[in-house]
């Protein structure tokens, strides 16, 4: 045997045990979970997260995990076909002229301290905490109606009643009401009372180092208790408005458990070793889980083309902050010029990520809507495609004035070297792969891509805080209804984030400009809240679908099925790509074999 082969033997039997190490040390970190677990007699779920919970404050609750979920309920709810179904309200009669829905409460509701729930604490929780004047929350995009963008006013009308009077027709408004409501016994002063830098006290109120008993909750669950880091354990509201047709109270399910699991891998060992109830399936470990499906007793769901696209984006932000440019004046020329986004989004393999990394379990988007959404447009209905056309990409860079070295890299018009760093969330490992072919893909077209995973945290405060990124490669989940995507697409929206204004309280940033085509999209969204006609409000959204795949604020690349593998004792699953696994968490039961 040569020496290059005793070497490797070496190297692979040193990442046998390495391999090993990590497997026993994640059966037994987790394990000893299980067994504290298993001699509780409550019935119970175990379900992991990738990020640690930021806040318990539903109104301030904007990043996974969302603990609200589970937590609190809004006036209605969606079903897992992404209907409207009645939650706390009851009922709901919408005037003649469109400008005024009323609403009915339930009778008896509680919160999960035992006080009543009323229509104080609808108005409250609207015209204070959403649309209260201090308060920064994405929710203001979404119900600011009009081109004069005012906001809805909530009157109460007496303890189960209430109406929402708005200035012009708004279609989407009933959707709305699926914001959580908030008790007002319990957080009125923290609305009224500031902070030594003028801030509401609401702001800083119900975060993770709350007691989990002050953190009231009208949803199927309360927060029992939380270890910073590793778990949230959520117990069964005993005051939950629910029931069956039998009467008997819901949810069935005594306890959840939300265990903090920042790494894929480890959640997929976790579930297989029967430590995790439930997990979802990516293209990548399909294959092992199928194989094991019968043997380890759960079923995979396909729920068919996900909500969920990944996509990269450069930063358009013309603007600095203190002086100093959010991006490289010369980076922002190249990133601000369509014939570049455009010459990228030809060079990008997307086909080949398909099939080479979600072993072809999923679909090329175009737009940015779920296919589910009754304003999808396709490719076939004129929307523009990308496929992969490497020459195609080079004729519009050289169009642009870029030109190219003898070596073949990729220089603008000053002789400036085309390079940028791609940053992504380094807790999603199948991002990082898609990240190696991108690099490898762009450097086929001269350009030198850097690639910067972060943590999760990290990435998310660039992005939303610090704006000091280059070109993002994420994921981004959409809803069937345009609207609710509003804050992403509008130029002030709190989500806009190729080209961010900033929030109130955060560092004011001079010489930020809006495209004209990115005003454009804007006003569209606008429009078409005003339009009843379905037909024309569909031809709105297309028309804006058509100007994004123009101009690419985002470059989509790839939308995989949605999956997940849960346990066969867990009854009552209706799976879907808009609603996931425990939309229903309410109506879910054990079975005996639990």
């Amino acid at each position: 045997m040569n020496k290059i082969s005793i070497f490797t033997a070496i190297r692979r039997h040193l990442w046998g045990i390495l391999l090993a190490l990590i497997t026993v040390f994640a059966l037994i970190k987790f394990s000893s979970l299980h067994i504290k677990t298993k001699v509780v007699s409550a019935s119970q779920i175990v379900i992991s997260s990738p990020a640690i919970p930021k806040t318990f404050n539903p109104a301030l609750n904007q990043e996974l995990p969302y603990i609200s979920d589970y937590t609190h309920e809004g006036l209605i709810s969606e079903n897992y076909q992404g209907k409207i179904e009645p939650a706390l309200a009851e009922s709901w009669k919408i005037s003649k002229d469109k400008k005024r829905i009323i609403f009915s409460l339930r009778k008896g509701l509680k919160w999960s301290d035992g006080q009543p729930i009323t229509t104080d604490d609808v108005v409250f929780t609207y015209n204070e905490v959403f649309l209260g004047k201090d308060m920064p929350n994405n929710a203001k995009d979404l119900f600011r109606v009009g081109n004069n963008r005012v906001f809805p006013t909530v009157r109460k009308i007496d303890r189960l009643r209430f109406e929402f009077i708005i200035p012009q027709p708004f279609v989407p408004f009933l959707r709305l009401a699926k914001l959580p409501i908030l008790p007002v016994h319990a957080l009125r002063e923290a609305v009224n009372t500031k902070d030594r830098e003028g801030k509401p006290k609401f702001l800083s109120t119900w975060g993770t180092n709350t007691p989990p008993k002050e953190i009231i909750a009208n949803g199927p669950y309360t927060i029992e208790a939380y270890t910073p880091g590793e778990r949230v354990i959520f117990r069964k509201n005993p005051y939950y408005w629910r029931k069956d047709a039998q009467g008997h109270t819901q949810p069935y399910i005594e306890r959840m458990i939300l265990q903090i699991v920042d790494n894929s891998d480890t959640s997929l060992i976790q579930f297989r070793s029967g430590g995790l109830d439930y997990i979802n399936v990516s293209p990548q470990n399909f294959s092992l889980l199928k194989r094991e499906e019968k043997r380890g007793q759960f079923t995979i769901y396909n729920g068919g083309p996900s909500r969920e696209t990944t996509y990269i984006s450069f930063n358009l932000n013309k603007g600095s902050r203190n002086g100093q440019p959010l991006v490289n004046p010369i980076k922002s020329r190249w990133f601000n010029t369509v014939e570049f986004r455009q010459a990228v989004a030809y060079g990008i393999d997307r086909r080949g990520l398909l099939n080479n990394i979600y072993r072809g379990l999923g679909e090329l988007p175009t737009s940015y809507l779920p296919k589910q959404s009754p304003y999808y447009l396709s490719s076939k209905e004129g929307l523009k495609d990308y496929e992969y056309n490497p020459l195609k990409a080079k004729q519009l860079l050289v169009k642009a004035g870029f030109e190219y070295n003898n070596q073949g890299q990729l220089l603008d018009f000053q002789g400036n070297l085309v390079q940028f760093t791609l940053l992504t969330n380094s807790s999603n490992k199948f991002l990082d792969i898609i990240a190696v072919q991108i690099k490898e893909n762009l450097n086929e077209l001269g350009i030198q891509v850097d690639f910067n995973p972060v943590s999760y945290n990290l990435f998310i405060d660039k992005i939303l805080n610090s704006f000091n990124w280059e070109c993002r490669l994420g994921t981004i989940n959409l809803s069937v209804e345009p609207n609710d995507n509003a804050s992403l697409f509008l130029p002030e929206g709190s989500f806009h984030i190729y080209n961010q204004e900033p929030k109130k309280g955060q560092t004011p940033i001079t010489g930020r400009e809006v495209a004209d085509w990115e005003r454009k999209v804007g006003n569209l969204y606008l429009q078409a809240v005003e339009e009843f006609d379905e037909a024309k409000r569909k031809a709105i959204y297309a028309e804006a679908q058509r100007i994004d795949q123009e101009y690419l604020p985002y470059i989509y690349l790839t939308k995989p099925f949605t999956m997940a593998a849960v346990r066969n004792y867990i009854q009552g699953i209706k799976y879907s790509a808009l609603r996931g696994v425990f939309w229903n968490i309410y109506e879910l039961k054990l079975s005996d074999r639990k």
